[in-house]
């Protein structure tokens, strides 16, 4: 599993969601990538006024807030198959 943040520099909502990422993969495994949207003119022009987004293996997942158990209860979901 992969897990991506969308976000920028000096983000406050971004350090939250970043914080809870970090807290919930000390319990669950997974990949974890970091997207600073400045650095693509696309991604920020899509997402700027909706950072942090949370994807998780591509698909959105979060927006603006994360909570810890709803990401978890996320991630240990079972997969279809």
């Amino acid at each position: 599993m992969k897990v991506e943040i969308y976000s920028k520099p000096e983000c406050p909502l971004c350090d939250e969601a970043k914080a809870v990422v970090m807290e919930v993969r000390g319990r669950v495994a997974f990949e974890y990538a970091e997207v600073n949207i400045e650095r693509d003119p696309v991604l920020f022009a899509r997402y700027r006024y909706d950072i942090p987004v949370v994807f998780i293996d591509g698909h959105k997942a979060f927006k603006h807030r994360v909570e810890a158990a709803a990401l978890e209860a996320r991630l240990l979901r079972p997969k279809a198959p």
